[in-house]
């Protein structure tokens, strides 16, 4: 499948993702048609068990949306709610996504990479939403996101005051997982990938699925949640194979059954 904003390769257990509109990957209706497209490509192939996502370029991971084209015309309110909807794919997406961030994530860049559920940061980039400075605001998740990953305090600040926030301050606050040397983010990723892609399937799913949906929920009902979620595990070839290898003493196979 060729694609004109994107690239798509597989390696064994992992797709990688690459976000292709040089030099800055800006956000374009076409780019987010695509990145739909592909995102139900992966999840359908059961041989993908993990999914990376960077950008082209060692400068810039993905600048926000292109201001040429993506705010004109009268079509705003689709691009907007459509882009959401590819945001909420990445989010709910049953296999886990690691934003190998190798370069600057600002405005909907930085939406992007906080919609994946791991953040690999080239060490010397910087992540923020920059939206205020234009005199407008996020509009892909990033007054939701950033508030519910490091907190309302810091988050009011960065997004009123359009912050660029350096790599070591995103790894403190925790909205990054790990930080990477120059020329080593997409490394790090697929070694992480290639971690995931060993982990049993079902399970994975579940706690995506637990997590998100119990976070801001009532405790009680929260709970209930992650009960439903253990006990379909329970139910599943994966959980006698780990529970087996575990008396055994070996390391497991899992097989998404």
């Amino acid at each position: 499948m060729a694609f004109e904003t994107l690239i798509l390769a597989r390696e064994e257990g992992f797709a990688v993702i690459t976000l292709n509109r040089p030099p800055a990957n800006a956000i374009s209706e076409r780019l987010m048609q695509e990145l739909q497209e592909v995102l139900v490509t992966v999840e359908a192939d059961e041989a993908v068990r993990a999914v990376i996502l960077t950008g082209a370029g060692d400068r810039i991971f993905c600048a926000g949306a292109d201001l040429g084209s993506a705010f004109s015309g009268g079509t705003v309110d689709a691009f907007i709610r459509f882009g959401n909807s590819v945001l909420r794919r990445i989010e709910r997406l049953a296999k886990p996504v690691v934003a190998a961030i190798n370069g600057h994530a600002l405005g909907g860049g930085c939406e992007i990479a906080m919609a994946c559920h791991f953040r690999l940061l080239k060490e010397t980039a910087r992540m923020g939403q920059t939206e205020s400075n234009l005199g407008i605001i996020p509009g892909y998740g990033g007054t939701q996101r950033l508030p519910r990953l490091i907190g309302r305090t810091k988050a009011l600040e960065f997004l009123i005051l359009g912050t660029q926030v350096p790599a070591a301050e995103c790894l403190a606050l925790g909205l990054v997982n790990r930080l990477s040397k120059e020329g080593e983010t997409l490394n790090d990723a697929k070694a992480l990938a290639r971690q995931l892609a060993k982990r049993p399937p079902i399970a994975t799913r579940l706690i995506i699925e637990a997590v998100d949906d119990g976070l801001d929920a009532p405790i009680d009902k929260a709970l209930e949640i992650e009960t439903r979620a253990f006990l379909k595990t329970l139910k599943t070839e994966d959980a006698a194979e780990g529970i087996q290898a575990f008396f055994a003493k070996r390391e497991p196979s899992f097989k998404g059954k």
